[in-house]
C-alpha cells in the first residue's frame, strides 16, 4: 500500500508517458526500411534471435545497479512477469512470420493493424470495463485511418486464406502483449519486466531456429541492422515502453502506436523514395486526428486505469 503511494506520488503527467510511447513509434517505424532490407540477408527467427539477444547483454550492465538495491523475490516476479509478456510477444512475431509465407504483405499488414481496434475489446473481455468514449473514438477514426494507410498494397480480391488466419492470430497476440504488459509493469518492476520480456524472445526464437533454419548473408548493412534495432528498437524501444505503460492504458499506448506505420510512410518517402498516394495521406491524418481525440483531453480528466 505505501509502495503504491509512492509510485502515486512520483507518477510523470500522463503526457510525458504518452510522448516516450510515440517516440517509441517514431524509432520502429524509422527503423522499418532497415528492417526490411535486412530480412532479405537474414531469416527472419535468427535476426530476432540476434537482434533480442544484444538487447538482453544491453540492458543487463544499465539494470545491474537496480537489481542489486531490489529484494531478490521481486526480481524474480518480475522476470516472471516479462517472460509470460514475451512469450505472447514471441508468438506475434511468430505468426506473422509464418503467416507472410501464405499471404501479401500488404494483407499482413492490414490484418496486424487490427490489434489496435482489438485491444478495447480485449480489455472489455478481460477487466468487463470498457475504455472511455473518448478512446473509443480515437481507436474508431484511426482504425479507418490505417485502413486507408494500408489500402493501396492490398490485394482486389480480398479471399482470406491460412496465411490471414495465422496473420490474425498475430494481430490478437500482439493485443494481448499491450495488456499483459500493462498489467505486469504497474505491479512489478518495469526494469525486470522489461528485461525479462526481451531475454525470452531471444530464447523462443533460437528454439525456433529448427522451423525457420538461420540463413544470413553477412555484410555491414546486416550488421548496421542488427546493432541498430538490437539498441534502439530493442533496448531502448522496450524500457521505455514498460516504463511508460505503468501510467497510461493500453488502449492509449495501442492509439500511439499507429503513428508506427505513419513514421515507416515517412521515411520511406525521403529515404527510400517511394511515392505517397492519395488515400495514404488520408490516412496519415486521420490517424492523427484519432490520436489527438484522445489526447486533447478536459483538465479534469482522472488518470486511466
Amino acid at each position: 500500500m505505501i509502495e503504491a503511494v509512492e509510485r502515486a506520488k512520483s507518477a510523470p503527467s500522463r503526457w510525458k508517458a504518452d510522448l516516450s510511447l510515440a517516440l517509441i513509434a517514431l524509432v520502429w517505424g524509422a527503423t522499418f526500411v532497415v528492417v526490411k532490407d535486412a530480412l532479405a540477408e537474414i531469416s527472419t527467427f535468427y535476426f530476432l534471435a540476434l537482434r533480442f539477444t544484444l538487447g538482453s547483454l544491453c540492458m543487463l550492465p544499465m539494470l545491474v545497479q537496480v537489481f542489486c538495491q531490489e529484494q531478490r523475490w521481486r526480481i524474480w516476479r518480475g522476470l516472471r512477469g516479462g517472460f509470460i509478456t514475451g512469450i505472447i510477444l514471441w508468438l506475434g512475431y511468430a505468426l506473422q512470420t509464418f503467416g507472410l509465407q501464405y499471404t501479401t504483405a500488404g494483407k499482413s499488414g492490414f490484418i496486424t493493424c487490427l490489434y489496435i481496434v482489438l485491444v478495447p475489446m480485449v480489455s472489455a473481455a478481460l477487466y468487463r470495463r470498457w475504455p472511455r468514449a473518448q478512446e473509443l473514438v480515437g481507436v474508431a477514426i484511426t482504425g479507418v485511418g490505417m485502413t486507408l494507410l494500408t489500402l493501396p498494397s492490398l490485394d482486389r480480391n480480398f479471399q482470406f486464406n491460412l496465411g490471414d488466419l495465422l496473420t490474425l492470430g498475430c494481430a490478437v497476440s500482439f493485443a494481448f502483449h499491450m495488456l499483459v504488459l500493462g498489467y505486469y509493469s504497474q505491479r512489478e518492476r518495469f526494469e525486470a519486466v522489461a528485461i525479462g520480456q526481451i531475454a525470452c524472445v531471444a530464447l523462443l526464437s533460437f528454439a525456433g531456429l529448427p522451423w525457420d533454419p538461420p540463413r544470413a548473408h553477412w555484410s555491414r548493412s546486416l550488421v548496421f541492422a542488427i546493432v541498430l534495432t538490437g539498441l534502439f528498437a530493442t533496448t531502448l524501444a522496450f524500457i521505455v515502453q514498460t516504463w511508460a505503460q505503468q501510467y497510461t492504458s493500453a488502449t492509449r499506448a495501442a492509439l500511439l502506436f499507429a503513428l508506427e506505420p505513419v513514421f515507416a510512410l515517412v521515411t520511406a518517402v525521403f529515404i527510400g523514395g517511394e511515392k505517397i498516394t492519395g488515400s495514404a495521406l488520408c490516412g496519415c491524418g486521420l490517424i492523427l486526428v484519432g490520436i489527438l481525440a484522445v489526447e486533447l483531453k478536459r483538465p479534469s480528466e482522472g488518470k486511466a486505469a
